[in-house]
């Protein structure tokens, strides 16, 4: 049980704060952040700009209404002239129809430059989390990404398609109409203007909070992203040891948290939404008061009286629509801050400028005085590998064993550049990994991990991975599977619903856990590597099928240089010679009859290993790995 506790409280909530993975950073202002979206919507920024115009010529349409409502009630309407009041209504009914086109011909505009923003940033970012290298994703939590892929990229696209241009839009309409009102009464007018005041005011206060306040509700969003994605990949372990009420304790706080900043934020919309309605019924209250004055004084026309307080009830929309325009931008510019965080993010693991070519392969493997260090590591510790010298030659199966925390699975992650060495060089028929292009590079090397992850699509598509060069439906390509399921002892495939064909579910956990190292295993064996990196790809097996998978191995290796980390006695079998690795460095290379001869640390290392095993044989002490093996065991 305490190790399912350590699991909950290190894994699935050890890191639920609101700040992002890479700490603060000074934020830009508002114009500069939001025109970092510019590449991406220049070649659609034509028709987004006749959106805008559009839109910008129905509010003046608009505003064009009372001018003609002024003639109608100064002229037909006071003259009793009945005929020229219909062509009045007929004027203002197509003013209307004008203003209506107008609107949908804006929405038709900016419709399909919106969604191709959002589909260009949406590929850019993916792309971008694919080249990133495992350190940036060491750090990032997978709910935070999700959130900003799904929900900050919807914001920007709604923005860019509504909130940009009615913004614009309005405010231009709010001068002009404050213009227009005082063609009729310089008075009048001015109450409007002096009204305007506070709310400039209330936006620059509104800004400085609600900014902060949506920062801080997209990263808690996020966050509970998280939670959601956790719990779920980690459903067995909560529900093995009855955590689950502790699960939802904790989401039900980051809930609470969060519907505490959306409340905030609502009481700020609501502060500033409260002096946007004030301030115009106010205003309309002074004018009336006014304009009742000046027109018992004869200073205004009644119908001018009529057309000021039309043209004024146009403006409403237009004011009161600020608030609600000035939070959507606020919470664009934030999601922006958050999505151009992973675009600054650094990529550490690059191609070389001029990337070196080998032309044939053999598959010979050095490690040259290789050291490392894991980025959170405190200044007064050691390398956790601390100067690897070892020579895997073409061909050769090396074996590397060490105790539990000795770098071993560190290690398998050096070759294909997962991540770079801290100092020293890998190297690959003499070439510096670093000088190869990441693609070939991965081409040569192939890597089985132990924590076997599948991707949902077919067993075909998921064993097939490695080899872009194959149509997967292709003779070959069958003949390329067959061959990898049978090295892998995989037969089990032929007895699913649709063979090769069928689908599996999220990261394969339809299957057992010896089943999906079993398609990890033949994925690997698939790609055809000239080097084949495995971290003890054996340990979900029985006793049995390892042995028959040790053969087929044996037979498929011939020929390729393959490192296997042991973490089990058995696995130590396929190896022609062994690595000891300790205290971050290898103690000790030979066969295993050698260093059984010859190396007290080995016979500990292997005794430990032994014990391990044993020990885990004969209890189970994770039910969730015991109800993986009676499924397979009833398939």
């Amino acid at each position: 049980m305490l190790k399912g506790c350590r699991f909950l409280r290190n894994h699935l909530w050890g890191s639920m704060s609101s700040q992002n993975a890479s700490g603060a950073r000074p934020r830009l202002p508002l114009h500069r952040a939001l025109l970092r979206l510019l590449p991406f919507a220049r070649k659609d920024l034509p028709r987004i700009a006749l959106g805008g115009f559009s839109a910008l010529g129905a509010s003046i349409v608009a505003l064009l209404i009372p001018t003609a409502l002024e003639w109608i009630v100064g002229g037909p309407i006071s003259s009793g002239a009945t005929s020229a009041v219909v062509w009045g209504a007929v004027a203002v009914l197509g003013l209307g129809l004008v203003e209506a086109g107008l609107v949908w011909l804006r929405r038709w505009l900016v419709l399909a430059p919106a969604t191709a923003i959002e589909y260009n940033l949406r590929q850019r970012f993916y792309n971008r989390l694919q080249k990133l290298p495992i350190e940036f994703h060491d750090r990032w939590q997978g709910g935070q990404l999700l959130s900003r892929m799904m929900q900050d990229l919807g914001v920007i696209r709604r923005w860019m398609a509504f909130g940009l241009i009615m913004l614009v839009v309005n405010l231009l309409t709010v001068v002009l109409g404050s213009v227009l009102l005082f063609q009729w009464h310089w008075m009048l007018g001015t109450i409007f203007v002096v009204s305007g005041i506070p709310l400039w005011i209330s936006a620059v206060r509104f800004e400085r909070t609600y900014g902060r306040l949506a920062r801080m509700s997209q990263d808690q969003q996020g966050d509970i992203a998280t939670s959601v994605e956790q719990s779920v990949h980690g459903i067995r372990v909560l529900k093995a040891f009855g955590r689950g009420p502790y699960a939802l304790q904790k989401f039900r706080r980051q809930a609470e948290t969060l519907r505490g900043t959306e409340m905030q934020k609502a009481r700020a919309i609501a502060g500033i939404d409260f002096v946007l309605v004030l301030m115009p019924e106010l205003a309309f209250a002074a004018s009336l008061a006014l304009g009742i004055w000046l027109a018992a004084t004869g200073q205004i026309a009644i119908s001018e009286l009529f057309a000021f307080f039309a043209m004024a009830t146009i403006l409403r929309w237009p004011i009161e629509s600020i608030g609600f325009l000035f939070s959507f931008m606020l919470d664009a510019r934030t999601a922006t801050d958050r999505v151009f965080e992973i675009f600054d993010a650094v990529d550490t693991i690059t191609d070389p400028a001029e990337p070196v070519t080998i032309a044939e392969p053999r598959g010979a493997l050095v490690f040259d005085d290789v050291h490392f260090r894991y980025q959170d590591a405190r200044d007064h510790e050691r390398d956790l590998l601390n100067g690897i010298e070892l020579a895997v030659e073409p061909g050769e199966t090396m074996a590397l064993v060490g105790l539990t925390g000795s770098g071993k699975t560190t290690l398998t992650t050096l070759p294909t550049r997962l991540y770079d060495v801290t100092e020293g060089s890998v190297t690959l028929d003499g070439v510096d990994v670093r000088d190869l292009a990441l693609v070939e590079l991965r081409t040569h090397i192939a890597t089985a991990f132990e924590d076997a992850t599948l991707f949902s699509a077919s067993v075909r598509e998921n064993v097939l991975l490695g080899r872009d060069d194959l149509d997967v439906f292709s003779e070959e390509a069958e003949r390329v599977l067959r061959e990898a399921l049978g090295v892998a002892q995989a037969e089990f495939v032929d007895d699913l619903p649709e063979g090769t064909e069928t689908m599996i579910g999220e990261e394969g956990m339809s299957l057992s856990g010896g089943q999906r190292q079993r398609l990890a295993l033949a994925r690997a064996v698939a790609a055809r590597p000239r080097v084949i990196v495995m971290d003890d790809p054996l340990s979900a097996l029985d006793v049995n099928t390892e042995e028959r998978v040790q053969v087929e191995l044996k037979r498929v290796l011939a020929g390729t240089t393959a490192l296997i980390i042991a973490h089990r006695p058995s696995t130590v079998a396929l190896a022609d010679r062994v690595a000891l690795l300790e205290d971050g460095r290898i103690s000790a290379v030979g066969t295993h009859s050698e260093l059984l001869a010859g190396s007290a640390s080995y016979r500990r290392v292997l005794s430990s290993l032994e014990a391990e095993d044993r020990e885990e044989s004969a209890q189970r002490l994770d039910p969730a790995q015991e109800l993986d093996e009676q499924k397979e065991a009833g398939r």
